[in-house]
């Protein structure tokens, strides 16, 4: 496995060797030695605490959720199927504030990713059904989501299908404008 700095900071695309023969294949996902040493904290990987599952069916848009307080950090991968996956850097004074980035996350190439805290995540399943991975590295706390639409045009997220179904709570998610006025401004008064 390696693993390669994304155009994001501080986000990384962990990038497994998947061996083929002819029962199928065999790959290894997650190794917190390569993990903790690319990040140079010792012990890095025994925080995540939670993992999660997600189905959806082609065309499904799932986001754009993130967290306030400490955030989250978590390591995302797609199990089964393909998507469409999008990270939005919400951390005031990064490099890359406000920007935007893709990754197609498959059951083909078994690349994921490791999203600090402080962004916004989302995807987009491409085939008949994808199942998603979420690790994560502290508990749920559903008082500190924060969400922005899918479509906001300030994001400007291009999506490869038509929207074919999404939850009220994301139907009804904010703007970027209300993120940066109201909840990240009300953080720092």
């Amino acid at each position: 496995m390696r693993i390669e700095q994304t155009e994001l900071a501080d986000v990384l695309e962990l990038i497994p060797r998947p061996f083929h023969d002819d029962r199928g294949l065999f790959t290894r996902t997650f190794d917190a030695e390569i993990f903790d040493e690319r990040l140079g904290v010792p012990g890095a990987s025994a925080s995540f605490v939670q993992d999660s599952q997600s189905r959806s069916a082609r065309g499904v848009i799932r986001g754009m959720h993130g967290r306030s307080g400490r955030g989250e950090a978590k390591l995302v991968r797609c199990a089964n199927g393909a998507v469409h996956d999008v990270l939005v850097d919400i951390r005031p004074g990064s490099p890359t504030f406000g920007r935007t980035q893709a990754f197609r996350l498959d059951d083909i190439e078994f690349r994921h990713l490791y999203v600090p805290p402080g962004f916004l995540h989302g995807f987009q399943a491409l085939t008949a059904t994808a199942d998603v991975c979420y690790r994560i590295d502290r508990p749920h706390d559903p008082a500190e989501d924060i969400a922005v639409a899918h479509d906001d045009a300030d994001l400007g997220i291009e999506w490869p299908l038509p929207l074919t179904a999404i939850s009220p709570r994301d139907a009804a998610a904010g703007s970027w404008e209300h993120l940066l006025r109201i909840v990240w401004q009300g953080r720092r008064g």
